[in-house]
């Protein structure tokens, strides 16, 4: 028995993944290219522009799937907060999603998988491959020619498709709205910097989850080499009154292609709600 080669791109919206899809349809063609896009239902608005733009350039149509709930959805039913080292909404809504997916439409010896990685990120290739036993997996922006993203963005201008309104404002992704649980201060301060109603809306999802959870937090503080939480109040507040922060702390999860489950930090990492 034989089956066609499947070649499924998890397409997430952004640079990388885009020029991955331009790359396998160009060594393939598009016959059996599925541009696959989980949707956390909490994406910046322009990115689905950029998708539907970007698929019409690749000529192949865009699937997506989406489990229904935001991140913030997420911890809420699951009586838990993510942060900096439990990313549950990149896991459930990435992931279990895509991987769920694949094993009802694939078959595992005729398909390869492709992920938007670019050449500082061939440690978490090897990562996935690992989680995937059986699967093919592959990132074509570890392929020759190498494009940084400053490279990504020039060929971009070139199609005619604007580059994601999130690029433009300075994030290093288009995932998320700007947002991510495992971002670090300078990644929230810029949000509060250029999104402030954004920024409210997240630090008053954060209280809430804070009033059902006890002293948990997105971030970390770790000055003086003890580590507490930190709050976006706290951090908002911190760069109102024109206080140092840490401004090389960007952080930001690899979503659907970060297969690793980190450690637990401590026990407010575990809390959840009571019954």
């Amino acid at each position: 028995m034989t089956f066609e080669q499947q070649h499924i791109v998890n397409f997430s919206g952004g640079l990388c993944s885009f020029w991955a899809a331009a790359r396998v349809i160009a060594k393939h063609g598009k016959e059996n290219v599925t541009l696959l896009f989980a949707d956390t239902c909490m994406e910046d608005e322009d990115l689905y522009r950029f998708n539907e733009e970007a698929s019409a350039y690749l000529g192949v149509p865009l699937t997506r799937i989406a489990d229904g709930r935001t991140p913030w959805e997420l911890f809420e039913d699951e009586r838990m907060m993510g942060n900096q080292r439990i990313a549950r909404c990149s896991k459930v809504l990435k992931q279990e999603l895509i991987d769920k997916w694949r094993r009802a439409h694939c078959y595992e010896m005729a398909t390869t998988i492709y992920v938007g990685m670019d050449w500082t990120e061939g440690h978490r290739l090897a990562r996935m491959r690992a989680a995937l036993p059986g699967w093919k997996v592959e990132a074509p922006m570890l392929w020759e020619p190498i494009w940084d993203k400053q490279r990504m963005m020039c060929e971009l201008s070139k199609t005619g498709i604007a580059l994601p309104r999130l690029y433009t404002l300075g994030f290093p992704h288009n995932n998320c709205g700007g947002f991510c649980v495992k971002a670090g201060m300078a990644h929230f301060a810029h949000l509060l910097r250029v999104m402030p109603e954004r920024f409210a809306m997240h630090e008053a999802k954060e209280q809430e989850m804070r009033a059902k959870l006890g002293d948990v937090s997105l971030m970390k503080d770790r000055r003086g080499g003890v580590t507490r939480t930190l709050t976006m109040q706290q951090l908002r507040e911190r760069v109102e009154r024109g206080e140092e922060y840490d401004k090389l702390e960007w952080g930001g999860c690899g979503c659907s292609m970060d297969y690793a489950e980190p450690v637990l930090a401590n026990k407010a990492d575990t809390t959840t709600l009571a019954k």
